[in-house]
């Protein structure tokens, strides 16, 4: 990897809002960088790996990674921790009694907000942490206020003594822009200075410093009218004035660009007194903000006459062709036409990759999944849900499996009670929330089986490392966690543990079918790697024998891509039933030489192919 040690001032670079966010980190001096990969945030601790004064470090989950960071800031240093949305949920926890306590040097918080639901499984609004927090909350519109608002956060921070969330969305992490940078400020960090009555929270401890934080929440209120972080842009057409932020505020201007505009930096405290001299100039005052009505609801109760989610949904990005329709009828426009039916197209739901060694977990699952429940998790392989598995019946957040597993264990019913239950979950979503999941069943005496994917990644982010893999964020050998002797520690017993190779699939199957039969916890870990990874390696591939081949279809039961279908052919049995052969084909370029094909093809016609 390669490691910045400098830069020139003064240039301007074309960057993601999670590299802008980096840049500006680095820039600003910050010591201390932590993060748990979840798109869309991966990026910024990735970015800032690559500069060689940063202390960066994947953490097993979110709340681990603000504890670091929090760490770091009690310690003098500047600090970052970055999540996507869900995640900050994993670290509100410390969130929440930090606000108290405080910080020393400066920490911010980039929050990634998945607005749309591109790959994640809710849309939730980070902005409400502001309000619940008692903290600041800065909202870049695009990569240059992402770099800008970064290194304001960290001064924000150190300057009213908590930490400051950047909040970001989607639109803001990937798009590029051009953003001016400069060159690394040190700030040494000033070391800890012990004070228990601030640090340990024990409640009386606690109760002293809520007249700290109300003090703050003052003071903050004050920024936010000074002026500081907000500018209002004069317009030629004052029928509709907009109220907005971040990447809505570029949506408002590509649509209404004579239209005036009160655009927000800062959007937590509210500079409530001067959004309302602003409204009192415009015809209708309409807020544009993703994705809750958190600052129109605020003016509102504030008696700011203004409109909103009335008019523009509360859900998704509201870019142009969602704005403009929306705002015509105050222009004198046309009303919001009902959205034109999609051009129907082809559908391309996601799949496992080429070989991938969740293939043949999921082969198995779906032979067993009549007879069981299967509670899934948040990975790559909640594609085992979809088309031609359908083997996952429940998919809730990171680590949630195993504790739903117990819980459909101990609450089934004359239905369920000859039926076996299995928890799925990945190797990095284990070690990031799974083990207390783990920990109950084997507490409990669960009937559960537990299949642990391990592929030696965190596959659905990109293939980052983390403490299952043995390799650290640089790429640099680290010390490698035994998931079985986790398991065990955990208290399962060790010959309900079996450690297998998903390729060897009758073997596999074997064992997951005797483990659900077994009325104990139980742990079935896989051991091949992501095929999108470095220590995967590939094997001669595949290919079909035509005369062989009787069209059955069962390799293509297996959901590899690699495999297609050449043709269909509807025959009528002796019986009278129709039968449809489905006859194949492999790309022989794609295939990995997983053999998972070939062992589920019962006349044998597909074989290694020869070799040149």
């Amino acid at each position: 990897m390669n490691v910045v040690t400098k830069s020139p001032s003064n240039t301007a670079l074309l960057l993601s809002g999670n590299e802008a966010v980096a840049r500006a980190a680095w820039e600003s001096g910050v010591a201390v960088a932590s993060a748990y990969p979840g798109t869309p945030s991966t990026e910024i601790l990735e970015a800032i790996s690559a500069y060689a004064e940063v202390r960066a470090n994947w953490a097993p989950n979110e709340k681990v990674a603000l504890e670091i960071a929090i760490g770091a800031s009690l310690a003098g240093a500047r600090a970052l921790a970055a999540m996507k949305h869900v995640g900050l949920n994993v670290a509100s926890d410390a969130l929440m009694s930090q606000t108290l306590a405080g910080v020393a040097g400066g920490l911010v918080l980039a929050v990634a907000d998945d607005v749309g639901l591109s790959s994640s499984q809710n849309e939730q609004d980070s902005r409400y942490w502001g309000r619940f927090a008692h903290l600041p909350i800065l909202e870049p519109c695009d990569s240059r206020e992402a770099y800008e608002l970064t290194r304001r956060a960290f001064a924000l921070s150190e300057e009213y003594g908590c930490p400051v969330i950047l909040r970001l969305t989607t639109a803001v992490c990937h798009v590029k822009s051009l953003a001016e940078v400069g060159r690394r400020e040190e700030h040494p960090a000033g070391g800890f200075a012990r004070d228990p009555s601030r640090y340990v929270l024990v409640p009386a401890n606690a109760r002293r410093r809520l007249p700290v934080q109300q003090e703050r929440d003052r003071r903050l209120r004050a920024l936010s009218a000074s002026g500081e972080l907000f500018r209002i842009e004069e317009g030629s057409d004052a029928r509709v004035g907009f109220i907005t932020s971040g990447p809505a505020y570029l949506y408002v201007k590509e649509c209404f660009p004579e239209a005036p505009v009160f655009k927000m930096a800062l959007t937590h405290p509210l500079p409530v007194e001067a959004i309302r001299e602003f409204t009192a100039e415009v015809g209708t005052a309409v807020v544009v903000e993703e994705t809750e009505p958190l600052v129109e609801t605020e003016l509102r109760a504030a008696g700011v006459p203004v409109r909103g989610k009335d008019l523009l949904p509360a859900v998704g990005e509201l870019t142009p062709p969602v704005l403009r329709p929306a705002v015509a009828p105050l222009l004198g426009g046309a009303a919001a036409a009902a959205p034109a039916t999609p051009a129907q197209v082809f559908p391309r739901p996601p799949t496992l990759c080429v070989g991938c060694p969740h293939l043949s977990a999921y082969y198995c699952l779906s032979r067993l999944h009549k007879q069981t429940i299967i509670a899934g998790d948040i990975g790559c392989y909640t594609l085992g849900a979809g088309h031609p598995w359908n083997a996952l019946d429940t998919t809730t957040c990171m680590g949630a499996s195993m504790g739903m597993a117990l819980g459909l264990d101990l609450g089934r019913g004359e239905t369920d009670k000859d039926k076996g239950v299995i928890a799925v979950i990945g190797d990095s979503t284990f070690l990031h929330m799974g083990m207390q999941g783990l920990l109950a069943l084997a507490y409990n005496r669960a009937n559960v089986t537990v299949l642990i994917l391990n592929n030696d990644a965190t596959g659905m982010t990109g293939g980052q490392e983390h403490p299952g893999t043995g390799k650290d964020l640089r790429g640099q050998p680290a010390p490698r966690v035994d998931l079985a002797a986790i398991c065990r520690a955990l208290g399962v017993r060790d010959e309900r543990i079996h450690v297998l190779d998903p390729y060897e699939m009758p073997t596999f199957f074997k064992v997951l079918k005797q483990e659900v039969a077994t009325p104990e916890p139980s742990v079935v870990i896989t051991t091949r790697p992501c095929t999108l990874t470095s220590v995967f390696q590939r094997r001669p591939p595949y290919t079909v024998v035509d005369d062989a081949c009787t069209g059955c279809g069962n390799c293509l039961n297996a959901g590899c891509p690699a495999i297609s279908v050449t043709r269909r052919e509807t025959e009528r049995t002796r019986g009278g039933k129709e039968v449809v052969r489905s006859y194949v084909a492999i790309d022989t370029m794609a295939c990995t030489g997983c053999s998972l094909c070939a062992e589920a093809c019962g006349p044998g016609a597909i074989q290694l192919a020869a070799q040149e």
